[in-house]
């Protein structure tokens, strides 16, 4: 094996450390995004309390289905 075909593989390596390196940077980065937008999603979900104000507090939270 001579010098420079053992350069060449150092080189080749290198190269694909950094690329993984970059992956997964790219992929924390998507996964940030995403996180971020279940957030937002989850947040405008609107409150389920009923608004009128007179019902049990009981009422309107199951549904009969052996009717």
């Amino acid at each position: 094996m001579d010098v420079s075909s053992i350069a060449r593989f150092a080189t080749t390596m290198a190269d694909v450390g950094v690329s993984q390196e970059v992956s997964i940077a790219v992929l924390k980065k998507a996964l940030d995004v995403s996180k971020e937008s279940a957030t937002a999603l989850i947040e405008a979900i609107p409150n389920s309390s009923p608004n009128v104000p007179n019902l049990p507090p009981n009422l309107g939270r199951n549904i009969n289905t052996t009717a």
